[in-house]
């Protein structure tokens, strides 16, 4: 697992292009554009796996998120991201790269914190090994569950997720 202090994040553009480098706590400070990944994981029967985040984390402590979700590394692709998240947070290993599906790229906004958001999914059934570091837990729910969730209570998702959820249902 990676420090904090330690992280480089890439400094992106408005089309996304590498223009720097910069410490995470600083792209954070100075609302920099960035780079990240959510990773969407359905099971065999359709339901969908959500994380409720640490209350330790710096950035919306105890909120409900996408089953992993990360800042691309300095130098760091988006699919490398997404496979190195799910390891970290969820303990899986995908076998083939190619098991996650490119959804949809979201650019940087103000929902998703300047980040530019490649969105994935994945199909696995777990049991997952949750970093408790970063996730206080994790639940399986039905679509029309996070349906209505999102509807009713968005604010307890982090801001990105309503807009990831909202345009995933169009794939």
């Amino acid at each position: 697992m990676r420090v904090e202090d330690g992280e480089w994040f890439d400094v992106v553009d408005a089309c996304d292009r590498v223009i720097g480098r910069e410490t995470r706590s600083e792209v954070h400070r100075r609302k920099l554009r960035h780079r990240a990944v959510h990773i969407i994981v359905f099971d065999s029967t359709g339901r969908c796996f959500l994380q409720k985040r640490s209350k330790e984390k710096d950035e919306f402590p105890g909120v409900w998120d996408s089953a992993t979700a990360g800042h691309l590394d300095a130098g760091e692709a988006y699919d490398d991201a997404a496979v190195r998240e799910l390891e970290e947070e969820l303990g899986l290993v995908l076998e083939k790269k190619n098991s996650l599906q490119p959804l949809f790229k979201i650019d940087a906004c103000e929902s998703t914190g300047d980040e530019f958001v490649w969105v994935y999914r994945c199909l696995a059934d777990g049991p997952f090994r949750l970093y408790p570091e970063e996730i206080e837990r994790g639940e399986w729910f039905t679509v029309d569950v996070v349906d209505a969730w999102v509807k009713q209570n968005p604010e307890e998702f982090t801001s990105a997720f309503p807009l990831i959820w909202s345009r995933l249902k169009g794939c």
